[in-house]
């Protein structure tokens, strides 16, 4: 009677036994949603680490992710079981014990100020081999010798600071890169390195209907119909280079809304005024955005953006806003530190001016709605040949998160965080309220009779409830 023949430890698909087996120093895979790529990955860093176990030589990586959850994801999720079940099989060629998962502190010295902390996951063998998962940021990447994994590096922000301090860290000869990810448009270092022409670099390419031909058990048709969203699908599933779909604001729509007579104060006619606070520290700009509205569309009169500036003046600024302009509606970002300038703001301005707003991924995305309506139906005029205001608009992307619900992002190449989109959306979604316009008959001073025009009170709109602004 013939021996059975045991069974693998691990199944991996056609195109998964291809990525591990290919032995290029550096490897990019451009796979589609859920087809396992994170999980080859990983399957490939915990066998090298084996096998140099039992070959007593030191093996280490590095796993780099979009954030903390996700890092901790590949580790307990993938990293964890597939140590487990290696070991099941190497136990009896190596020695010194079982691998041990640890959790503790990696530190990032900086110019100025205490060192950044972040949290590290970690798998460590008993010859010293070990395998880390982090959060991908510039200090991370450069904190380390090791082989390194680029997890969804497509959707890291900052993708091409990260690029920067990581690569001289693999630049030892004989430490691996891998780096995987899904497309998330145009404006990433991901694309340029998919799409560089005379590449060092070894390229797989796997998509929905690849992964499933392959073997990969999905009902296609039914993922289709249920995220029935044509362009995120192209994207996640057929692996399209959709800049423009993923962008919020894209630049058409933005130059549409263009218009050399937006931007100048002086062309201020007088009507009422929505305004937007996006409130900042640091490096980070401090805009306040001020629009008017003529007709149904609101004219973009000012933008003031400063950065690195107190809180002081960034009172003063509004105070001035407040000034020189009918503003019947302020909304401010109230988000961490916004909350004592708005209490200010509102005790300086009235209550009933000024709203304070809470930057949840669901008030982001009502506020970007509003605004992109306007965009869209042609209602709002911004300043032309703004380079840095255009950069800013086409900033802030849709993503599809791994639970399917859909987010706005920025993509972190600006020059700030999108301060100015977040700013115009604050001002734009400001408008959507019951602002309404009446007329009036102005009453005579000195009780009766008829008047001169020039003598009459400017009551020049109503908002809510209210009787009138003045």
């Amino acid at each position: 009677m013939s021996a059975a023949v045991p069974s693998p430890v691990i199944t991996f698909l056609p195109y998964q036994k291809a990525w591990i087996a290919d032995p290029a120093r550096f490897k990019i895979g451009m796979f589609s949603r859920q087809t396992g790529k994170t999980f080859s990955t990983c399957g490939e860093c915990v066998d090298d680490c084996f096998r140099a176990w039992s070959e007593d030589r030191r093996s280490r990586w590095v796993i780099l992710s979009r954030g903390e959850r996700q890092a901790a994801e590949a580790m307990t999720e993938v990293i964890k079981p597939f140590t487990r079940a290696f070991y099941e099989v190497y136990n009896t060629l190596v020695k010194g014990g079982e691998p041990r998962f640890e959790e503790g502190e990696f530190r990032a010295p900086q110019e100025k100020g205490p060192d950044a902390v972040y949290k590290a996951l970690e798998v460590v063998f008993p010859n010293g081999a070990r395998i880390t998962a982090l959060p991908a940021n510039p200090d991370t990447a450069r904190g380390f010798s090791a082989n390194v994994i680029l997890d969804e590096f497509a959707f890291h922000q900052k993708s091409r600071d990260i690029w920067a301090a990581l690569f001289p860290v693999i630049s030892k000869t004989g430490l691996k890169l891998r780096v995987i990810s899904t497309p998330n448009g145009k404006g990433n270092k991901f694309y340029e390195l998919m799409t560089a022409e005379d590449s060092v670099w070894s390229r797989h390419v796997v998509d929905i209907y690849e992964a499933v031909r392959q073997g990969l058990d999905r009902d296609v048709d039914m993922l289709r119909r249920g995220m029935a969203d044509e362009d995120a699908w192209r994207q996640e599933y057929e692996l399209q280079w959709l800049d423009e779909a993923s962008a919020w604001l894209d630049y058409d729509l933005i130059a549409g809304c263009e218009h050399p007579a937006a931007g100048l104060p002086a062309l201020y006619r007088g009507g009422p005024c929505f305004v937007g606070v996006d409130i900042a520290a640091r490096n980070d700009l401090f805009v306040i955005w001020v629009a008017e509205l003529v007709g149904d569309v609101l004219w973009t009169r000012e933008i003031i953006a400063r950065r690195r500036v107190s809180f002081a003046e960034q009172d003063q600024l509004l105070a001035e806003v407040m000034r020189r302009y009918h503003v019947v509606r302020c909304r401010m970002d109230q988000t961490g530190m916004g909350e004592k300038p708005v209490e200010d703001a509102k005790r300086r301005h009235g209550e009933d001016r000024v709203e304070g707003i809470l930057f949840s991924s669901a008030a982001k995305l009502d506020m970007a709605t509003a605004m992109k309506e306007r965009f869209q139906d042609r209602r709002a005029r911004i300043p032309a040949g703004d380079v840095a205001l255009r950069a800013d608009l086409h900033a802030i992307k849709a993503q599809v998160g791994l639970t399917g619900t859909r987010r706005l992002v920025a993509d972190g190449d600006t020059d700030g965080h999108a301060d100015r989109f977040w700013a115009g959306a604050l001002a734009l979604s400001a408008a959507e309220t019951a602002y309404q316009p009446y007329d009036y008959r102005p009453v005579p001073r000195g009780g009766g009779g008829d008047m001169d025009e020039d003598h009459a009170l400017r009551l020049t709109g109503g908002f809510g409830a209210r009787e009138g602004v003045w």
